[in-house]
């Protein structure tokens, strides 16, 4: 699915200014879903996965935690224990291809590291399950395709977990942006970076395919495509990495790159190891929407300057949260039998700029994305 064509479902399903989440939850009700929660698995039990994804599960209303996949024995009896999950619904990486056996599991989440993505996301859908997976969906354009070609093949779905689609002053600032609240969008400037701390395993290339750009870049990346509902023409990127640093040896530091989209917008983009920050800037004729934190776990503020005036743009509290709204999307679009607005195609997309940036900085020149 293209990008336009997910913008256009994403109008439809009325996800935009402040829309709730209530659209999927009457889909599955007309599929007959009759309120039936789906069966997760979750695949590495990280800080990611057990400190945000899972305790998310109680807020869930077409999603339940029912299995854990793990190569920690320990991990595997203490989140078993906390989370209510059976024994027999516990396995390690090496029996993991038992899952086919299980009919409570309905739904994979992979949160592995991303050279992991892949192996993992096709051997779920070969057992007949349905795969979220975390991005960068893999480590490069044909393992992205062939995550999509195993999950067809499977006719499973494949959701790739950009969470921030489903946050509150995100949705905001996409039906904003394209609806021309400060006019028509000339200029977007994404800055995301944090401070890396050595020895993880994003650091090395082998297990993250890249480094900041692979982990906290990805963000600017897809803000600047999610905010446009366009997709980039050309790329033209800058490495800056002091290799003496050893957080540094196999993987970059800071790339700074710029997108030029059909329509003539300028995304101006940061992704960092070594700086602190997480915003987005939306300019128009007639102002600028700012987001900042933009795509943080929590926390989002939206200001808004036009003409003369500057106001923060306040949401109402209680929306479910941007975790729980995509662990339930994923389960309702498979009640209801339709395809998630982060399908594999996003991850890919995002993976063939990714791959267009890396390029352009090696060979110091504009690239284009349809001779990338």
């Amino acid at each position: 699915m293209t990008l336009l064509e997910t913008n256009r479902r994403e109008m439809l399903l009325g996800i935009g200014a402040g829309a709730a989440l209530s659209v999927g939850s009457a889909a599955v009700a007309q599929a007959g879903g009759g309120g039936r929660k789906l069966g997760y698995a979750i695949v590495g039990l990280g800080s990611y996965a057990t400190k945000q994804i899972m305790p998310r599960f109680k807020e869930c209303t077409s999603s339940q935690l029912v299995a854990l996949v793990s190569g920690t024995p320990e991990k595997l009896t203490r989140y078993a224990a906390e989370y209510g999950v059976p024994a027999a619904n516990c396995y390690s990486y090496k029996d993991f291809d038992r899952i086919r056996d299980n009919p409570a599991i309905d739904i994979v989440y992979i949160v592995l590291p991303n050279s992991m993505h892949a192996e993992y996301s096709i051997r779920a859908a070969r057992a007949g399950k349905h795969v979220m997976c975390e991005k960068p969906m893999a480590v490069s354009v044909a393992e992205c395709e062939a995550m999509i070609a195993a999950s067809r093949k499977a006719n499973r779905k494949l959701m790739i977990g950009y969470r921030s689609r489903f946050e509150p002053y995100n949705r905001e600032a996409i039906a904003l942006a394209r609806g021309g609240h400060v006019g028509p969008t000339k200029i977007i400037n994404a800055e995301h970076g944090f401070t890396a701390k050595p020895d993880q395993w994003r650091l090395d290339r082998a297990m993250s395919g890249g480094g900041s750009l692979m982990d906290i870049g990805i963000y600017s990346l897809n803000a600047a495509r999610y905010l446009t509902g366009e997709e980039p023409m050309t790329v033209t990127a800058v490495e800056s990495t002091d290799k003496s640093d050893p957080r540094f040896k196999t993987v970059e530091d800071r790339i700074d790159f710029m997108l030029k989209f059909p329509s003539g917008i300028i995304a101006n983009c940061v992704s960092s190891y070594n700086s602190n920050h997480n915003r987005y800037r939306i300019v128009g004729p007639n102002g600028y929407i700012d987001a900042e934190p933009a795509t943080a776990y929590e926390g989002q503020r939206m200001t808004i300057r036009k003409g003369d005036a500057t106001m923060p743009r306040v949401l109402p509290a209680g929306q479910k949260s941007q975790f729980a709204g995509q662990l339930d999307h994923l389960s309702e679009c498979v009640l209801a039998d339709r395809q998630p607005i982060v399908a594999g195609e996003e991850g890919l997309a995002d993976m063939r700029v990714i791959e267009a940036i890396y390029r352009s900085a090696r060979e110091g020149r504009t690239v284009r994305m349809d001779r990338a």
